[in-house]
């Protein structure tokens, strides 16, 4: 129980740097220096916001400034509107578009709307299918909407009356031929089917759809189709097969279930006819032993020719990525003068919590790369070394004591790129930290990229023979924070921690106003000063925002939307809903209800056992019989029986390590430290007096994904 490790480690607080020079509001003093003008062919919003992002490089501003530091004080709701009756059973990630005064938007339950933005009519809703997924919004082009569904089909629809113009089955077992590596018997590709997922993307004829699924062993693929019909025009394979560019990167057949999928949408540069895309991952998750090599391409991100799919090249993140590292992001495209020069540069990277900044014509990095040695374990077929851009990551890159990284005692821990084996060990940025896949903002005020990160560990083993992928320990705490990053350096200018991961699909608008908007999992949208982060007005949403606001304009009245309905990740118990808001200077509409925020622990969430005073070691508890089970089990996070007890006030407790164990126990408390076994032998035990009311957490010293709660009433 030797904690000199898990002390030595605190780290310092977060840095703050100077900001630069640029143009403020009328009479305010200028502090940053802007972006050169954007290419017009990313086709901007205006009153519009057209593109989830607004604009094929996904800059996520708007330029639309009636709503600025000195109005967003009497921003007020201008309508509200419950799309599915007030249902609160499932989340919603997916972001509106608007074009000529009417939302464009998917809900998780299936169905696309179209709602009137003055007034929050709803114009029409067309349902897609009864299979859920993720829905992360609708592309418009051609008089369609584009929508993806949960069935894995795709429709365009009448953008006026919502009637369905065609629909096309993708993920089927005839894509790519003979040597494509799709099982014919359930026609999929890999382990499981998969599904498509992120926002679906129009340009110059074609749309262009993506999939999830590498959890489960899925071969990745990336799509584009005729807007006109639903024809595909290509798919590009992104676990190569045989003969295709990056096939000797994976060891034998390990290629056909490599997952390696592209889950968010892309962005596109039409004077260069590129589409880059981000790829996850690969399969397994956590165990890289049957997959030896880099496993292109994974942990990617691809420049493709947008008509024929051809690959021009491509950047690898993590080599042989065993922590689900996948950097899965929309990518942004900006042009910056750096060094007197103008770069058309591409900002990658997210979990790693760190930016590469790419040219967008090559794949060079503006900023250099130094592929550094990092540790090492044969079992895993580690790559040796791993690529670090010039500049600064924008989070830390390890667990520190300060702050929600603090490493629930007596796991393995390290920093970035740590391997792990059979014993679960924590890293930071975990698979929910860093900045994951929130939705950037590029504000051309200020030059600066914005990012929301989260401050969570992931704890990895190799899931082998009933281990647990513990990416998240139970009780350790989350938070995260947002951060202001030069990509002309690749260094943050300010970041500030806060109490709430702003990592999954938390994205932020940045306009034109000087002001910034950005919700949470509590469900407040919160609009903030783009120079230094400080909150200046807030709305309570009902439900929690993991989705980017939007802006635009009717009339000449500026305004905000945005769908909030929580999420499943990183908090398991986000307040959910369907609640569509938009917004306006006078707006009357008032704040929905607080709801119930979630926890800020990963909390273990089995049901309570009362009237035990007894806690074995080693066993999971059988809810029919009511007692400890007959088996010691060593791996999972349940082996406390019961897992979750409460007691009044004053109760002695009995930890017991039961004499038919086989192996040592030990019940230690964190971070309270209220109690400490000691090691329990096979059959020896220990009691503790809980006299305080309060949760308290702890698990076992020897095998520390095994985690329980006692609560004291």
């Amino acid at each position: 129980m030797d904690r000199r490790k898990f002390l030595a480690a605190a780290g310092a607080g977060a840095a703050t740097a100077v900001a630069a020079q640029a143009p403020a509001l009328a009479g305010e003093p200028a502090k940053t220096t802007p972006a050169p003008p954007q290419p017009t062919d990313f086709r901007p919003p205006g009153r519009d916001f057209p593109k989830v992002c607004g604009d094929l490089g996904n800059q996520n501003h708007s330029p639309l400034k009636q709503i600025n530091r000195r109005t967003v004080g009497h921003l007020g709701g201008a309508w509200h509107v419950n799309l599915e009756g007030g249902s609160t059973e499932q989340g919603q990630q997916s972001t509106c578009v608007v074009q000529d005064g009417v939302l464009y938007v998917q809900t998780s339950q299936q169905n696309v709307f179209a709602v009137d933005g003055r007034t929050g009519a709803v114009k029409w809703k067309t349902n897609v299918g009864t299979r859920g997924t993720n829905m992360r919004g609708v592309a418009l082009g051609e008089g369609k909407v584009f929508s993806t569904s949960g069935a894995n089909i795709v429709y365009a629809l009448d953008q006026r009356t919502g009637a369905v113009i065609w629909q096309k089955q993708l993920i089927t077992a005839d894509e790519g031929g003979a040597d494509s590596g799709c099982d014919p018997q359930n026609g999929q590709c890999g382990g499981l089917t998969g599904t498509l997922a992120g926002a679906v993307v129009y340009h110059d004829g074609l749309i262009y759809v993506g999939m999830q699924g590498s959890t489960g062993g899925a071969r990745g693929r990336a799509y584009a189709l005729k807007a006109a019909t639903g024809e595909i025009v290509w798919i590009f394979w992104s676990a190569p097969g045989p003969g295709q560019f990056g096939n000797d990167t994976w060891a034998g057949d390990s290629w056909k279930t490599g997952g390696a999928v592209p889950w968010i949408h892309p962005a596109i540069d039409p004077s260069l006819g590129l589409v880059y895309w981000t790829f996850s991952g690969p399969y397994p998750r956590t165990d890289g032993s049957s997959r030896a090599g880099d496993n292109l391409f994974a942990n990617c991100i691809v420049a493709l020719d947008a008509k024929t799919g051809e690959r021009r090249w491509h950047f690898q993140s993590v080599h042989h990525d065993i922590w689900d590292m996948d950097n899965v992001m929309a990518p942004v495209l900006i042009d910056l003068r750096i060094d007197g020069r103008l770069r058309k540069v591409v900002v990658y990277g997210s979990k790693v919590g760190m930016y590469y900044i790419l040219d967008r014509r090559t794949g060079e990095a503006v900023h250099g790369m130094e592929e550094r040695p990092v540790p090492q374990d044969e079992r895993q077929k580690t790559a040796p070394t791993q690529p670090f851009p010039g500049g600064e990551p924008f989070c830390p890159q390890e667990p520190r004591f300060d702050n929600a990284t603090r490493p629930v005692p007596f796991y393995e821990w390290g920093g970035l790129y740590t391997p792990h084996w059979d014993r679960a060990t924590i890293i930071f940025p975990g698979a929910g930290g860093g900045g994951d896949w929130m939705q950037l903002s590029f504000n051309p005020y200020t030059g600066w990229v914005y990012v929301g990160y989260g401050l969570i560990n992931s704890g990895y083993s190799n899931a082998r023979d009933g281990r647990v992928n513990t990416s998240r320990p139970l009780g350790e705490y989350f938070a995260g924070g947002i951060a202001a990053v030069d990509p002309r350096t690749n260094t943050p200018v300010w970041r500030r921690d806060g109490e709430w991961s702003l990592a999954h699909g938390n994205g932020i608008l940045t306009t034109a106003g000087r002001v910034m908007f950005q919700g949470g999992p509590d469900g407040l949208l919160h609009a903030m000063n783009d120079e230094t982060g400080d909150v200046v007005w807030s709305f309570q949403c009902g439900a929690g925002v993991h989705t980017s606001p939007i802006a635009y304009e009717i009339d000449g009245v500026q305004y905000l939307a945005v769908l909030a309905g929580g999420n499943g990740l990183p908090y398991p118990d986000i307040p959910r809903g369907d609640h569509l808001w938009a917004f306006k200077l006078g707006g009357t509409v008032a704040p929905a209800p607080t709801p119930t925020p979630p926890s800020k622990r990963n909390d273990i969430r089995t049901a309570a056992v009362t009237g035990v005073t007894t806690v074995t070691l080693g066993r999971i508890w059988s809810t029919s019989t009511g007692a400890p089970g007959t088996t010691e089990n060593l791996v999972a996070q349940n082996a406390m029986a019961p897992q979750h007890l409460r007691i009044p006030a004053g109760t002695t407790v009995t930890f017991v390590n039961p004499a038919s164990n086989a192996s040592a126990h030990a019940a230690v408390a964190f971070f309270d430290n209220e109690f400490d076994t000691g090691v329990l032998m096979p059959g020896q035990s220990a009691t503790h007096v809980f006299d305080t009311p309060g949760t308290y957490f702890y698990n076992d010293a020897i095998y520390p994904q095994n985690t329980g709660k006692i609560v004291v009433y």
